[in-house]
């Protein structure tokens, strides 16, 4: 059952509006948890389950990144106008609107770990510790492990999605037939989807104006604007506390999360082994737990404990 918001508004942002929803009362012993979603271009929705972390005492802000859900849509936007840096400030700015900017963790799950571990790499003075799930470290090293997914499906779908990627048609039913075959086993191995995901894989499909400027058709054929982008060289500059998390199935494969585990001083992995790319909704109970257990051992132990 969905928890309902404690409150909910929108964070005016360069003459735009960043829409948000607060779970649980900030200010209090525990930090803030703040959710960025994927995509680029998705929207909160497929996180929503995060919210119950507020019953456990960590208050949880959920938001849509400008361009989609409830933020303010651009779609005659020049594809240029949509960057890394816009996100990250978007992200300072909303911080700091609702208040939390000096007392947070932050969770970033695909797209959004990017973005998430850019930011920790700030070293911003409030941030607590640091969440990546199911993230690349950069984009080349995802498109080169697409490329060892892609082989490994079934014999045709990938000559399918190639002829369709080269004839610019990726839009043709038969591409988007054979694209389900890779999700299914590489983003979400449940069936049905779940209500959640659906939410934001609908929203996503009816605008796509972000997706499609900085990623490309497909999670797999990557031609945006994000296609050389990297938090590589980034990563040793974080200082707090990081849980990297991934599916044994997923679509971030090990090699392309490795390079967090290498570089970031201060890091500890956990692998889900019955999920793919959102092991939140595939293995809710055991993240539910493996989540709560990091962010409660960063609590100072009491005397006499």
């Amino acid at each position: 059952m969905a928890v309902k918001p404690t409150a909910k508004g929108w964070a005016p942002f360069a003459g735009h509006r960043t829409w948000y929803r607060m779970t649980g009362v900030p200010g209090g012993r525990r930090p803030t948890l703040v959710v960025a979603h994927g995509g680029p271009g998705s929207t909160h929705d497929y996180l929503l389950n995060l919210a119950e972390l507020a019953a456990f005492g960590w208050p949880v802000l959920h938001y849509d990144q400008l361009g989609g859900g409830g933020s303010t849509r651009l779609p005659d936007a020049d594809p240029g106008f949509w960057t890394p840096q816009l996100f990250l400030d978007e992200l300072d700015n909303l911080l700091r609107h609702t208040g939390v900017a000096d007392d947070y963790v932050l969770l970033g799950h695909s797209w959004g770990g990017m973005l998430a571990a850019r930011h920790a790499a700030g070293r911003p003075a409030g941030l607590r510790a640091l969440v990546v799930a199911d993230s690349p470290a950069s984009y080349p090293l995802w498109l080169r492990e697409m490329a060892v997914l892609r082989a490994g499906l079934p014999p045709g779908v990938d000559e399918v999605l190639r002829t369709h990627e080269a004839a610019g048609t990726t839009g043709d039913e038969a591409y988007l037939s054979a694209m389900r075959v890779f999700y299914d086993r590489h983003v979400c191995l449940l069936d049905p989807w779940p209500r959640d995901y659906l939410a934001s894989w609908m929203e996503m499909s009816d605008n796509p104006t972000v997706y499609a400027a900085m990623n490309g058709p497909s999670e797999f054929h990557v031609v945006g604007s994000l296609k050389d982008w990297s938090v590589v060289e980034h990563l040793a500059a974080i200082e707090v506390p990081t849980l990297v998390l991934s599916g044994r199935h997923d679509e971030a494969t090990p090699a392309t999360v490795q390079p967090f585990l290498d570089l970031i001083p201060d890091v500890r992995a956990e692998v889900f082994e019955d999920s793919s790319h959102v092991p939140h909704l595939e293995e809710p109970e055991k993240f539910r737990k493996v989540l709560v257990g990091f962010l409660a051992g960063l609590e100072p132990e009491k005397e006499g404990d």
